[in-house]
Parts: structure tokens; C-alpha cells; sequence
């Protein structure tokens, strides 16, 4: 296993100072996140879990980048992205922020090699296919390259979702419910790969799920209630 140097040890991979979220509706607005302050460090592997609606996929969300908070401040591997547009977060992502959806979210039209590679072409990476070939290895779907997402199997097509995000080599790797669309044994498998191809790392992981099992894998566990944390052990 790969443990970060000291140095980074003692750096915030994430950092969330009074972050609120609130979203309209027709019946009004809605308050989905209540000033939440969290500190993740470099090299930890962190669950959130909660009841439905309690604002865990949306707290993912907000830290990741890919929601706009509505108040407080949000730096993630020690920038400050509480006040970047659109473009600017998108660039920032590349290379230091990975996500896996419960939904895959691959690209259907695009085989697995190049679902893979398209964060490294965009990065610039001259060798990009070459990089993206390794991950598939790396997740055992060698033999899969040249597939189409709906040629897949649901464990599969988390397999290229997690090669994809881990391709770049973040510093940090978001996961929420990674194992929710997936049978028992499938979503072990794809629990196993996510910790070990992680910790072979040194990512930070902060993963969102509803699974007890899957939570206690991580070293520190928070539970959230009504948008905000409630115990953090």
C-alpha cells in the first residue's frame, strides 16, 4: 500500500467552511445543505452515509465542483474553487479530481479504450491510448477495449467508469453509490477494486453510499441528517 508523504498528510485534500446549498421549487426554496464544515485529509478514505434526501450525493456534488453552493467556501487540493465558472472548474478537474457515478455515465457512442481516454486527450497526454489500454488492465477489462458501453455488463461499465476517473491520476476520487446499480457479488468486486486500486495510489476517496459494509471499509465514517453532518467517527 501507498501512504502519502508526511508532508501531504498534514494538508486538507478537501476543505468545506460553512457550505449551504439551496435549491427553489414550486413550493419555494428548499434547503438541502446547512452550513457544513468538514476538513478530509490527503490519503484519507472517507464515508458518507444517511438516510435518502438527507443531502449526501448533493454535499459529493458541491465538493467535486459540479454544484454551485449556495453560500460558504470550498477548497479542494488546496484551491479555493468556491467562485470558478463553469470552464474554469472543468479544467481545474483534469488530473486532480475523479468521480464514479452510480450511473456510470459513460459515453454510449464511444468504446470502452476510448471512454477511458478521453480525460487524458483532453489533458493533452501524448500517449494517451497507451495510458488508457494500462487502467483497462488494471481493472481486468483487457479484453474489453473495443466494446461499446451497451455491450457491457453494469459491472463492466463501472470498471471503464473507474479506469476512466483514475486514468488522470487525481488526488482525490469521489464515488457515489458506485455499487447502487449492481448485484451483491458484482459490487463487492467493484468495492475491492476501488480500494485497492486506491490505496496503490494514495488518493484521498470520499465515497457516498447507503451500504453499511461498504462504509465500514473506509477510516473515517460521517452521517448526514437533514443536510447536515450529524456524527463524524
Amino acid at each position: 500500500m501507498h501512504n502519502p508523504p508526511p508532508a501531504l498528510q498534514l494538508q486538507p485534500s478537501l476543505q468545506l467552511e460553512e457550505v449551504s446549498l439551496t435549491l427553489k421549487s414550486l413550493a419555494g426554496p428548499v434547503d438541502i445543505l446547512s452550513g457544513v464544515s468538514l476538513a478530509v485529509m490527503a490519503g484519507e478514505t472517507v464515508a458518507l452515509t444517511g438516510p435518502s434526501g438527507s443531502g449526501k450525493s448533493s454535499l459529493l456534488m458541491v465538493a467535486a465542483g459540479l454544484e454551485k453552493a449556495t453560500a460558504g467556501r470550498i477548497d479542494v487540493t488546496g484551491t479555493d474553487i468556491t467562485r470558478m465558472g463553469e470552464d474554469a472548474l472543468a479544467r481545474f478537474r483534469l488530473g486532480r479530481v475523479g468521480v464514479v457515478f452510480q450511473s456510470f455515465h459513460l459515453i454510449p457512442t464511444m468504446t470502452a479504450l476510448e471512454n477511458v481516454a478521453v480525460p487524458l486527450e483532453l489533458m493533452g497526454v501524448p500517449d494517451a491510448f497507451d495510458r488508457a489500454e494500462r487502467e483497462l488492465r488494471a481493472v481486468g477489462l483487457i479484453l474489453r477495449t473495443d466494446h461499446y458501453p451497451g455491450q457491457l455488463s453494469g459491472g463492466e461499465q463501472q470498471r471503464v467508469a473507474l479506469a476512466r476517473a483514475l486514468a488522470p491520476g487525481p488526488q482525490i476520487l469521489f464515488a457515489d453509490e458506485p455499487t447502487g446499480n449492481l448485484d451483491g457479488a458484482t459490487g463487492s468486486g467493484i468495492a475491492d477494486l476501488i480500494f485497492g486500486l486506491n490505496a496503490e495510489r494514495g488518493a484521498t476517496l470520499f465515497l457516498v453510499t447507503h451500504e453499511e459494509s461498504l462504509a465500514r471499509r473506509c477510516s473515517r465514517m460521517l452521517r448526514m441528517v437533514d443536510g447536515k453532518i450529524a456524527t463524524d467517527a
